[in-house]
């Protein structure tokens, strides 16, 4: 029996507090929490001084497209080498993205990338979210399609079992019923990519759709068509509504802070998550990089990457460059709440919304998902099923005593 003991740590409990506080991991799992680290002498156990650094649960991302030069959409060995990198951000677990465009291969595809997870390295992958593709507002590489639970279910069989996720649009014709089977089947459904109003956002959370997911980016609003008064649609719909929660590309850039701190007076922390919707580019130095799409992008870490030209659209944004401790970091700093509430919003609050009941907390009995921080919030181990799959280069020289 493998056993590791952290002591001399600031355990966070999301959303609870923060102690001083030692874990005794067993077999990839937390086997017991001691109060007092200087109090802790077990015998026939490895023990890591945590030198009163920071003690989370690891960071889980709904919503991902990519990362560093590997984007999930290239297929299995993207995969792997992205759940690798993914841990030096503090992510220990990951909902890979792809873009569902309706294409002849898309099954194909998506089946191949199914059968990817049965077996991953570094992070864990609890399932594909499927972006698309029954949408009704272009962005990104989406594209319009009519609800349709015949190709329903031609999707959810590929997926083998594995589909965590699927974004669709409130407006979309026919999406209803898509809402009502996502929810059968297991499959959480998040809205997105929206031109809705106020009604057809109703009628989709009524259906079972009880999340909005990159909240505010490609949710437009209404024009105005009576002088004076402003109309609302989804984004207020949605906002109004404390049963639906929402997660946010928290770089300062999609959203601006004011707009996150505005939700969170509306939903409260218990509601609120952090995504990165990273693409290719996130965690790179800053600098100019090529991409599969047929331009060069200019990387700025954690703000985005954008289109360099010649191309017709020179500076726009060609997707998120944010990690998951980059986005923590700024809810750190834009929010002012105690922290254990800011970390919720990356652990226990998405582990609620894929029902991953032993992931996200720290508690006896649950997952070793964690991630020992620096003062600068870069992980400085990382454990995903009590191994650790991450240690800074900085600290190589710190000591497992056994």
């Amino acid at each position: 029996m493998k056993r590791l003991l952290i002591k001399n740590a600031r355990v966070v409990s999301p959303g609870v507090g923060i102690c001083p506080g030692a874990l005794l991991i067993e077999d990839g799992k937390i086997a017991n929490i001691h109060p007092l680290s200087s109090a802790v002498d077990l015998t026939d156990v490895e023990t890591l001084d945590a030198a009163d650094r920071l003690l989370t649960p690891g960071l889980i991302d709904m919503h991902t497209h990519g990362v560093r030069h590997f984007l999930y959409d290239n297929g299995p060995d993207d995969l792997r080498q992205a759940l690798q990198c993914v841990p030096a951000y503090g992510c220990t677990c990951t909902v890979p993205t792809l873009v569902a465009t309706g294409s002849p291969d898309m099954l194909e595809r998506i089946g191949t990338l199914a059968d990817a997870l049965q077996e991953t390295p570094g992070a864990t992958a609890p399932g594909l979210h499927l972006e698309g593709p029954f949408m009704a507002e272009t962005g990104a590489a989406c594209k319009r399609m009519a609800g349709d639970t015949v190709l329903l279910d031609e999707l959810i069989a590929a997926c083998q079992g594995r589909l965590a996720i699927m974004s669709i649009s409130p407006e979309t014709a026919n999406i209803i019923p898509v809402i009502e089977h996502l929810n059968e089947a297991g499959v959480v459904p998040f809205m997105t990519h929206t031109r809705a109003d106020v009604e057809q956002t109703e009628a989709a959370i009524a259906a079972g759709a009880r999340h909005a997911t990159h909240f505010y980016d490609v949710f437009y609003p209404l024009e105005e068509t009576d002088e004076g008064v402003r109309p609302v649609a989804c984004v207020e719909a949605i906002l109004a509504d404390r049963d639906v929660s929402v997660d946010f590309i928290c770089d300062g850039v999609h959203v601006h802070p004011a707009a996150i701190r505005m939700s969170l007076w509306a939903k409260g922390f218990e509601q609120m998550m952090l995504i990165t919707d990273s693409s290719m580019g996130a965690g790179l130095p800053a600098g100019e990089y090529d991409t599969p799409w047929g331009f060069r992008i200019t990387v700025v870490p954690g703000k985005g990457a954008r289109i360099i030209g010649p191309h017709e659209h020179a500076g726009a944004l060609a997707g998120s460059s944010l990690t998951m401790n980059q986005g923590v970091a700024n809810l750190l700093d834009w929010l002012d709440i105690p922290p254990e509430q800011v970390w919720a919003m990356a652990t226990s609050n998405p582990a609620r919304v894929l029902g991953l009941q032993t992931k996200g907390t720290v508690e006896v009995g649950t997952d070793a998902d964690l991630v020992l921080w620096n003062d600068d919030l870069t992980p400085r181990r990382t454990w995903v099923g009590g191994e650790c799959v991450f240690q800074d280069e900085s600290n190589t020289d710190e000591r497992v005593d056994r």
